[in-house]
């Protein structure tokens, strides 16, 4: 047992303050090992475009600054008020009932604390042994320990005269057993082993006598040595486990006392007892997802060693079935031969009948044995298969266990979210002043509070003090900048709807799991194309899973443009592009401006040297070249943004070609926006339909919501919804066309029908529509009242009413044309009307 004991209590609390600085350290380094290890999921095969290049991290908390602080304040002694260097040297060791007696010391200390004892010269002073890895001091022996090595001295000596010039043991620091009432140095004791083994006699004298029992006795005590040295090394580590709790306890209950104190000046007890509530929670949370990450780790490796087990019984039988079949091809053999060996016997002479017959017999033993082996080998074979479907089961059970915790896992950790989305409310709510203008210290603690929670978790601080859960990283798995920098407010409501998104992502995933309906479709299609069913519509109306999206729209794009594909030559992408880019193309100055605006919140088109740009720029490009008609319209750049995240450059080409000539009706996207204007009225009259209550609501306060709508059917919900919300509508879209829009428009409004109906003036209402759909997070919900709620919903019925809407849309447009050639007229005959310009000419 390692025995560490201090001569007074002073003396103790300094080495305590020193172990827990020393083991702080070392855990600090040993947890960012730990995380330096783990390994992310790697990106399925399948997934091209921008996103798919994208390999989400850990995240990894940052530093808190506050913590620091805290530790800061906190700080403990540097060094006792005594006891160090030549006082400490002249203090008498503890005595302690044991051979061998070991304290754990500071290094410094304990250097200046031998190397007084050396210069004082004084034999009843401590001597420090120093090893070359650990930090031990011997300690005096107790006077039962200098009798017992003194005896033994004395036999040893008895021994090496009657073996004439034998050698004594071989190991000169021999602890427990060294005489220490010379206290030699450890120089004096080299010197001595040297000269002893310097003395020896020749070498055939160590072979005679009692040399073999001595070699015996060593050996015995080598051995013994060896297992206490074992032993006093796992008690080292159990003790440096305790030792790393007790600092965890410890700095915990510090850095709690610290705020504490700080926050309970000027704070309301009730707001400060559901502080503590929330972070004993969040503290208890991350201590169960640790011990469930571990059990996972466990059960990992359990699955890993049977695998490994299944393989090689797998390989043994594999070798057992060779040789059956190879004893089954002999005992064949043999039969043949028997057989006409048998026919033979009747024409054959007597002495040839008694060879045959002997020869006969032999073959017959024969396969009488391979009979036995062959039995044998089937008992063998059961057996092994017996194990094989027990090593099954056992995996079964594994893989059954594994889920359980994973599930576990997954909600633990969306309730950590929730938790956390709370949290910084709370802090937000706190830190909102009252009355006074006074900054008080706990009023700067809940701002610094803040702030911290707010930093993104990204992966470029290795530096943090434990592990966290990814929660809310920069980007999201798309690349859209998840918290704002600007504005403070927008930051917080930004970061608490990012939490609630990833608790509902979390929520859904545990409760169902789409992923393997996919995996299991997919697999049944591998020999065979895909075709148009209720199976596939049912599964992209629930939503694609990330790593199947580029192969799942690239079909549906190559399904609605394959009449326009078979029509085209090889390398019809690149030969549009390369006429675009050598000759003047009249779109490419707009298009230019408009790169850097069109995503500006995802990192694949934030800056100019980004890796979308330039395949945004060159889709753009190919395409108003092969529609000169329509050129380059806004909002075409974010279709293309959206579909330049799940494939490559042409298949984002023939994406737009199927949104601008297969879905949308013509003119929609040319200078009149003709064909959006019409999609406007049909959408009244829709919501005058579906959702009657809300249309009047809005007549009545005479709120013109399609100001709002025109956006969402023009760029299909870009920059309107969250990004999950968002890749759930392409992904119908894609499949079912145009109609899809109309749904979703109209679910969105049912979603917040009530809230909307609550607000009682314009001003309010119109202010409501510009955010409302940012708030809504719920992507199952939506789909649900978009698929459900909203049926019957046929496609001839917006069809009709296009129609009908388009004829009375041109006329109004030719009414304005004819006004807009009079008023031309009368400028050019009126001379005081000659310096008015129109719109159109104030434009160019």
């Amino acid at each position: 047992m390692l025995n560490t004991q201090a001569a007074t209590r002073q003396d103790m609390t300094y080495w305590l303050q020193e172990l827990q600085q020393k083991r702080w350290e070392y855990c600090n380094n040993l947890d960012a090992a730990k995380r330096d290890s783990r390994m992310s999921p790697t990106p399925s095969d399948l997934s091209k475009g921008l996103v798919a290049k994208d390999n989400p991290d850990l995240s990894i908390l940052s530093q808190n600054a506050s913590a620091e602080r805290a530790r800061n304040i906190l700080a403990v002694e540097t060094s006792p008020t005594d006891l160090v260097g030549e006082q400490a040297a002249s203090q008498p060791a503890p005595v302690q009932p044991s051979a061998i007696n070991f304290s754990l010391k500071q290094w410094s200390t304990e250097i200046k604390n031998s190397m007084s004892s050396l210069r004082k010269g004084n034999n009843e002073n401590r001597r420090s042994i120093f090893y070359t890895t650990e930090e031990w001091e011997m300690l005096d022996p107790t006077p039962k320990d200098l009798e017992d090595s003194m005896a033994l001295e004395e036999k040893r000596k008895h021994l090496a005269e009657g073996s004439k010039g034998l050698t004594s043991s071989a190991f000169p620091f021999d602890f427990g057993r060294i005489p220490h009432k010379t206290r030699r140095p450890l120089k004096d004791m080299i010197a001595s082993s040297k000269n002893r083994n310097s003395s020896d006699s020749s070498p055939t004298e160590w072979y005679a006598g009692n040399g073999n029992k001595l070699v015996s006795e060593l050996q015995l005590k080598y051995q013994s040595q060896q297992e206490e040295l074992e032993k006093l090394k796992k008690d080292l580590l159990s003790q440096k486990e305790l030792v790393r709790l007790l600092q965890q306890t410890v700095r915990s209950s510090q850095y709690d006392k610290y705020f504490a104190s700080r926050l309970c000046e000027g704070v309301p007890k009730d707001k400060l007892e559901l502080l503590h509530q929330k972070d004993d929670q969040i503290l208890g949370l991350n201590n169960q997802l640790e011990k469930l990450n571990l059990e996972k780790d466990n059960l990992q490796q359990e699955v890993k060693n049977l695998k490994c087990k299944v393989g090689e019984l797998n390989e043994q039988l594999g070798m057992l079935m060779e040789t059956i079949q190879a004893k089954d091809e002999v005992i064949m053999k043999l039969s043949r031969q028997l057989s006409e060996c048998e026919d033979n016997t009747s024409s054959q002479s007597g002495a040839v009948n008694t060879s045959m017959a002997t020869c006969t017999n032999k073959e017959l033993q024969e396969l009488d044995r391979l009979k036995d082996n062959l039995q044998g080998y089937k008992t063998q074979n059961k057996f092994l298969n017996k194990e094989i479907l027990e090593l099954s089961a056992l995996r079964r059970n594994a893989e059954a266990r594994e889920r359980e915790w994973q599930a576990k896992y997954t909600s633990l950790e969306a309730k950590l979210c929730q938790i956390e989305s709370k949290y910084l409310i709370l802090l937000q709510e706190m830190k909102n002043p009252v009355c006074s203008e006074e900054q008080s210290p706990a009023r700067e603690v809940i701002t610094q509070l803040l702030e911290d929670a707010l930093k993104a978790e990204t992966s470029e601080q290795p530096e943090q003090a434990f592990f966290k859960p990814h929660l809310v990283s920069e980007y999201d798995i798309y690349g859209f900048q998840t918290v704002p920098e600007d504005d403070d407010e927008e930051k917080l409501v930004a970061k608490s709807r990012a939490l609630d998104l990833r608790s509902l992502s979390l929520s859904e995933n545990r409760e169902i799991s789409t992923g393997v309906k996919w995996e299991n479709y997919l697999a049944s299609t591998m020999n065979r194309e895909m075709m148009r069913c209720v199976e596939l519509k049912n599964l992209i109306r629930s939503g694609i899973p990330h790593e199947h999206r580029s192969k799942i729209w690239k079909w549906c794009v190559n399904l609605h443009v394959k009449k326009f594909k078979d029509s085209t030559i090889p390398g019809y992408f690149q030969t549009l592009l390369q006429n675009a880019l050598e000759k003047q193309n009249p779109a490419s100055k707009q298009i230019e401006l408009d790169l850097l605006r069109t995503l500006p919140n995802n990192k694949h088109y934030s800056s100019p040297t980004s890796e979308g740009i330039q395949k945004l720029r060159n889709v753009l490009l190919a395409f108003s070249w092969r529609n000169p008609d329509i050129g380059y319209c806004q909002g075409l750049n974010r279709l293309v943004a959206i579909a330049l995240l799940y494939l490559e450059q042409e298949d984002a080409f023939w994406c737009l070609v199927t949104i601008v000539e297969v879905f949308m009706p013509r003119d929609y996207y040319t200078k009149t926006l003709l064909g959006s204007q019409v999609d406007q009225r049909v959408f009244k009259d829709l919501m005058s339909e579906k959702l009657p209550r809300l249309h009047a609501h809005f007549e009545q306060y005479k709120v013109d919501y399609t100001l709002i709508t025109f956006n969402w059917f023009l760029v299909v919900f870009v920059d309107s919804v969250v990004s999950d919300i968002l890749f759930k509508i392409w992904d119908s879209f894609l499949y079912e066309g145009p109609k899809v829009i109309f749904r979703f428009a109209l679910a969105l409004f049912k979603y917040k029908e009530e809230e909307i109906l609550k607000l009682q003036d314009s001003m309010s209402i119109f202010k409501y529509l510009r955010y409302f759909t940012r708030t809504i997070l719920d992507a199952r919900k939506l789909t649900g009242i978009a698929f459900g709620d909203l049926n019957p919903f046929p496609l001839r019925q917006i069809r009709n009413r296009r129609t009908y809407h388009l004829e009375k849309v041109r006329l109004e447009l030719t009414e304005l044309e004819a006004i807009r050639e009079d008023f031309l007229r009368e400028r050019e005959t009126c001379v005081e009307k000659r310096d008015l310009i129109s719109d159109d000419e104030e434009d160019s």
